[in-house]
């Protein structure tokens, strides 16, 4: 339980579940919790450290999720996702992927994607869902029976409402403006706005370091999408040169295009290594200029390079027997920018003897670590993503199967070779301690080859059930 004080009096600012299950609740004054519950753990706030941290965290999504993203206190964090959901495979895979991303780093959250930063910062904390979405257009709807203590109002206005009876979005939203502006001033009118999309509210990117930035103004409002293009390749240039001057190049990029309704556009592309190459960049950005809408026009553009990175440079061939390495790094760039960076990958070898364990996936032009392949034994080319059970008919405890049936077809073994014994990993959990898997590659009178096993070793129940299992195919 976290204290602090409020004017004179010292209250409750924050508790947990089982403060919570007593009957606590922030605004409690402490002096009232520890007469009713004296063994309290009780803690001072720090309101710095709390601000600092979501600034932290924001720089953390910023780098990862979004170029907008700005910190909502006391508890929050804002994104503005348009432009870049696509890079992360949507906006519901997006979002459960931070929900995990933190969970794992000890954070319990919630997430909200609306149409405006109000309904979103009042359905992520009074809504009933882990992860909600909510379809452009229906945000008056979801947040109408949420209480009024999510539209950020003072707390002397929200005492004030609940004495004329009012406790949720969607009556206050019904009511007579005038009589609320003239006996609570103009708050509630604006929070109503803002949640409802009726007035902009901007959100200012928090910022680390300065990065390499230009901007351009325009005295008149551009729109067309070849005028666009004409900007961004006046405002390449000069990004290339301060990336120039620090010898670093750019891994991510963000255009902002600030309309004159104070809304902003977002497009952020990737590359795969550090790169100034003004064309490449240009290319890139131009073939993301149909996501933008300009509404009524854009009066201002911010090209960012808000990560780079040192751009190491390589000793080019020097003997006429020498071939020059193949650079796919544009193809990459131009391929993850369309699909998303999360669908272009390769595959990389893991120090694992469980072949499912085996593999992982790695960035398209990520450094090689090393390790190698398995050449023992041949693996095959099209490994399953879960062993498929198949009946088959063998001789225990070591010989391959006489036939086996897999997904209705039965398929007659000609020829096999076998078996290769895995054992279970018992550093990994106490049920890999005894178990085993023998491994055939067998060959049907079609002359079609399998991975096939055999849980178990044959002789002892202890170290698996002794049934067979497809698991790959060598094509």
């Amino acid at each position: 339980m976290l204290t602090g004080r409020e004017g004179r009096r010292r209250v409750i600012l924050s508790v947990d579940l089982a403060a919570r299950r007593l009957g606590l609740r922030p605004g409690t004054p402490v002096a009232k919790a520890q007469a009713l519950h004296p063994d309290l753990l009780i803690m001072d706030a720090d309101p710095d450290g709390d601000r600092a941290g979501l600034e932290r965290l924001s720089l953390w999504f910023q780098h990862r999720i979004a170029p907008i993203v700005a910190p909502d206190p006391p508890d929050g964090i804002v994104l503005d996702t348009t432009g870049a959901d696509h890079l992360h495979g949507g906006e519901a895979v997006m979002l459960e992927n931070m929900i995990t991303r933190l969970k794992e780093s000890g954070i319990t959250a919630r997430a909200t994607i609306a149409d405006t930063w109000g309904a979103a910062h009042a359905l992520a904390r009074y809504g009933r869902g882990r992860i909600t979405l909510v379809p452009p257009g229906e945000t008056a709807a979801a947040i109408a029976d949420l209480p009024i203590e999510a539209l950020r109002l003072p707390a002397d206005i929200i005492d004030g409402l609940h004495g004329l009876g009012v406790s949720r979005i969607g009556p206050l939203a019904g009511m007579p403006r005038a009589p609320l502006a003239l006996r609570f001033g103009p708050d509630v009118a604006r929070r109503l706005d803002q949640a409802f999309g009726r007035q902009a509210e901007a959100i200012v990117p928090v910022r680390l370091q300065a990065p390499v930035q230009v901007s351009r103004n325009f005295a008149e409002p551009i729109s067309a999408a070849e005028t666009i293009a004409r900007y961004i390749t006046k405002l390449v240039p000069p990004l290339c040169a301060g990336l120039e001057e620090r010898e670093q190049g750019v891994r991510r990029l963000d255009l902002l295009l600030h309309r004159v309704d104070s809304r902003t556009e977002a497009v952020r592309v990737s590359t795969a290594m550090p790169v100034r190459d003004v064309r490449r960049l240009t290319r890139l950005l131009c073939d993301r200029i149909e996501t933008i809408d300009p509404g009524f026009g854009i009066e201002r553009m911010v090209l960012t390079a808000s990560l780079a990175e040192p751009i190491l440079h390589r000793q080019g061939v020097s003997a006429l027997i020498e071939e020059e390495e193949a650079d796919v790094s544009d193809l990459i760039d131009t391929l993850a920018n369309r699909v998303g960076t999360q669908a272009l990958y390769r595959f990389a070898p893991v120090e694992s003897d469980v072949p499912e364990r085996a593999v992982c996936r790695v960035p398209a032009l990520a450094a090689e670590d090393g390790k190698e392949w398995p050449d023992h034994w041949p693996r095959p080319t099209r490994l399953l993503p879960r062993p498929e059970p198949i009946q088959t008919m063998a001789v225990l405890p070591d010989h391959p199967p006489v036939f086996f049936i897999w997904r209705g077809i039965r398929r007659r073994i000609r020829c096999a070779d076998g078996p290769e014994r895995v054992f279970g990993e018992w550093w990994k959990g106490d049920a890999e301690l005894t178990t085993v898997r023998d491994y055939f590659r067998v060959e049907d009178t079609s002359g079609e080859t399998f991975w096939v096993y055999r849980t178990g070793d044959g002789e002892h129940g202890e170290t698996g059930s002794q049934g067979w299992f497809l698991h790959g195919l060598f094509e």
